[in-house]
């Protein structure tokens, strides 16, 4: 009778193990907490990019759209926010170098998944994955609500995006409450 229950329970266990194997990224997620993305670990980056919005994490991005960003921050979607050429090829040189095709985080696996090869997109919500996620969000949570204006102000619903987590059960919208799809 014991061996019987020994060979049960293994084979439970062996079962159990592969379902996890079988399971998508997003539905393991729970199992593996982590980052969703690595943080943002660069003062200069910060202190340049993050005084006029979200300091992104270089994960958000191919590096390729990285290199095209800091190529054109001329007219850097309306601004000039022109940098001294040192600081810019220090500043790219990090984004690339902690980009979504450099990383092994879970979004950037995901990020890189949804591009095609030459897919270069400059704004984080035009990422095919990122897009899917808030699509089925309503204009009236994000670009008419006053405290968070557009899909961009990442870190005004994911409470916990500073820390490189951007999965749902971290969302709070303001004036709505936290996020439940």
């Amino acid at each position: 009778m014991n061996a019987k229950l020994v060979t049960l329970g293994s084979a439970t266990a062996v079962a159990v193990l592969l379902s996890l194997f079988v399971l998508a990224d997003d539905e393991r997620e729970w199992l593996f907490p982590g980052r969703d993305v690595e943080v943002v670990a660069n003062p200069e980056y910060e202190a340049e990019c993050g005084a006029c919005h979200y300091a992104y994490q270089p994960g958000l991005l191919p590096a390729r759209s990285w290199e095209a960003l800091m190529a054109g921050l001329d007219n850097h979607f309306g601004d000039n926010a022109g940098l001294d050429s040192a600081l810019a090829e220090r500043i790219t040189a990090y984004l690339t170098g902690r980009a979504a095709d450099a990383s092994e985080a879970r979004l950037s696996r995901r990020i890189m998944r949804s591009l095609g090869a030459s897919d270069a997109p400059l704004r984080i919500s035009d990422v095919p994955t990122i897009a899917r996620e808030h699509e089925e969000i309503p204009v009236g949570l994000h670009r008419e609500n006053p405290d968070v204006g557009s899909l961009s102000n990442c870190s005004a619903c994911h409470r916990r995006a500073a820390d490189g987590l951007y999965n749902e059960h971290t969302v709070n919208v303001p004036g709505y409450g936290e996020w439940d799809d």
